[in-house]
């Protein structure tokens, strides 16, 4: 024990030399070294800290808030109560790159090989779990040709302008959401050719008043074409995440999807089964579209699998009815396996941030 005998000289860094080798074990590396370690306090009665998560929507909350109060109790030997207070603050990738937006931590480009895979359904749904867990988002429509965002999230008007000529973006519940479908008539198809396309993602990118966000959510559209190419090259994304059904024409898609993020050097976040099941009024788990082909499509392509999302009628009902916000009321069944995906992408992220980031040396105070 490292106080054994001295309990009252306790010191801050006895408290760090305790939590050495406690690790997150989604980033696999120590807590100390992490800097996740804040406001050590030490009475004669109180030994109290800050444990600063790298997201709010860390999937293993609980099980560091255990292990930092097993390591305490058991490395210390000291009869104060200890206080855990278990904090947040998300991370960018920790160096700046050439086309960062300002403010914006985080940026996700999600999916898919194809068509009719639910892509908006889960952009949207990301971006509001985020959110729950209070982070501060933005979600992008770069679905230029079939915006369908601002319907899915209940978002209407015309973006305004600020006094430097940028653009405000539509406050839908508290996302900041951005759209060609805020600019376009109502039935007015979109023609346009590939540097057109160019110019408006860098526009909705770079011009755009996102301000402070924690994350960016992107839903791109279908396919392998133009926008990706674009957003790759206009900024530095965090990572990529692709959507997909079970069935082997969707994978077909995906697989091309996973290939063409590998190939603009986008990190891949990780692929989201959607539509993986339905549950039967009477009990029964129907597999529709086929049972667990994305889980083994992650694997072969050794990309992070986030999850299986049901077919659920409450999350057409509510994409329908623009009020897609409630998604995680508790009521809604779906609620569970989207708060699930949300956090394992929310951890994906962070791993993705620490193998960039350079930690600065502590300073010990006493």
């Amino acid at each position: 024990m490292f106080a054994s005998g001295r309990s009252n000289a306790l010191t801050e860094r006895d408290v760090l030399d305790a939590l050495k080798g406690v690790k997150d074990p989604d980033l696999q590396r120590d807590l100390v070294d992490l800097g996740m370690i804040k406001e050590i306090q030490i009475t004669e009665t109180t030994l109290a800290l800050t444990v600063e998560l790298t997201t709010p929507a860390c999937p293993l909350k609980a099980k560091i808030e255990a292990d930092v109060r097993e390591a305490l109790t058991g490395r210390l030997g000291t009869a104060r109560t200890i206080e855990i207070r278990m904090g947040a603050k998300v991370r960018g990738k920790g160096v700046a790159e050439k086309g960062d937006i300002p403010g914006v931590k985080n940026v996700i480009a999600v999916g898919s090989g194809k068509g009719g895979v639910g892509k908006s359904t889960m952009a949207a749904a990301l971006a509001f779990g985020l959110q729950s867990y209070g982070a501060k988002v933005g979600l992008m429509d770069a679905d230029v040709y079939g915006p369908s965002i601002p319907h899915i999230v209940g978002a209407q008007g015309r973006p305004m302008a600020t006094p430097e000529q940028r653009i405000v973006p539509i406050d839908a519940h508290g996302l900041k959401v951005m759209s060609m479908g805020f600019l376009l008539e109502p039935d007015k198809a979109v023609i346009m050719r590939g540097p057109m396309l160019h110019g408006i993602m860098q526009q909705f990118l770079h011009q755009v008043e996102w301000g402070q966000l924690d994350y960016l959510v992107i839903d791109l559209p279908p396919g392998t074409g133009d926008v990706p190419l674009s957003l790759s090259q206009a900024l530095p994304l965090t990572g990529a995440v692709v959507v997909c059904t079970p069935q082997e024409v969707a994978l077909i898609d995906a697989r091309r999807a996973v290939a063409m993020f590998r190939q603009l050097k986008v990190p891949m976040l990780g692929m989201i089964e959607n539509m993986s099941f339905y549950d039967t009024p009477g009990g029964e788990r129907v597999y529709i579209f086929g049972n667990g082909g994305t889980r083994r499509e992650a694997e072969r392509l050794q990309v992070p699998f986030l999850g299986e999302v049901p077919i659920d009628i409450k999350l057409r009902e509510l994409g329908d009815e623009g009020e897609f916000d409630r998604v995680f009321d508790p009521a809604n069944p779906a609620r569970p396996y989207l708060l699930s995906v949300v956090e394992q992408l929310a951890a994906q992220i962070s791993i993705q941030n620490i193998k960039t980031t350079r930690f600065p040396k502590l300073e010990i105070l006493n």
